[in-house]
């Protein structure tokens, strides 16, 4: 009996340390970002919307991995005056959907942070799916605007701040896109 009063409070006090530390994982997020002269492409001068989604799932006390998939487009006038077509402007488009994945360190527990807040590190690596369309006519090199590489790797630092236990909004400001979105905790 004595045993068995004892393997009780060592199962309690366990199952009370876990409810002790906090979870990141099956979090649904949703972001809007503005790109301009950064992100995966830099060559457009002129700010554009950027969609982005991911989920969380823990990986290690602190530790999250997150798939995640963006999407932006682009278009834009080209002045072309060689080969055998007349000069003119020929309308070139893209749309480009970063994937990959994202992994991010909270730091809540060492800055000692309010369960309101979550503060984080994290990097992310992927490639960036890009179909991109001339107008016909367009004998030019199609390649113009493209360094010729689709990986990308980029450094985030970010917040959130929990409105409640099952929606936060966060900030993230990253080397590639940042975003500002909303956070759904608990998704299965």
């Amino acid at each position: 009996m004595k045993r068995l009063i004892t393997l009780t409070i060592v199962l309690v006090s366990l199952a009370n340390l876990s409810y002790g530390q906090e979870y990141y994982g099956k979090t649904l997020n949703l972001g809007l970002g503005v790109a301009g002269y950064s992100g995966y492409y830099k060559y457009v001068n002129r700010t554009r919307a950027v969609f982005y989604i991911d989920y969380e799932f823990d990986v290690a006390k602190s530790f999250t991995l997150a798939p995640f998939l963006s999407v932006y487009s682009y278009s834009n006038d080209f002045y072309w005056d060689k080969g055998n077509n007349p000069p003119q402007n020929y309308r070139y488009h893209e749309t480009v959907i970063p994937i990959g994945v994202k992994g991010t360190y909270y730091f809540d527990e060492l800055l000692q942070a309010h369960s309101d807040w979550d503060f984080y590190l994290a990097g992310s690596l992927g490639i960036a799916i890009v179909n991109a369309n001339w107008e016909a006519g367009y004998d030019g090199d199609k390649n113009y605007y493209h360094d010729g590489s689709s990986l990308f790797l980029n450094i985030h630092i970010g917040a959130e701040y929990h409105i409640n236990k099952k929606v936060g909004v966060f900030l993230d400001l990253s080397s590639g896109v940042s975003t500002i979105g909303l956070a759904i905790h608990g998704v299965k």
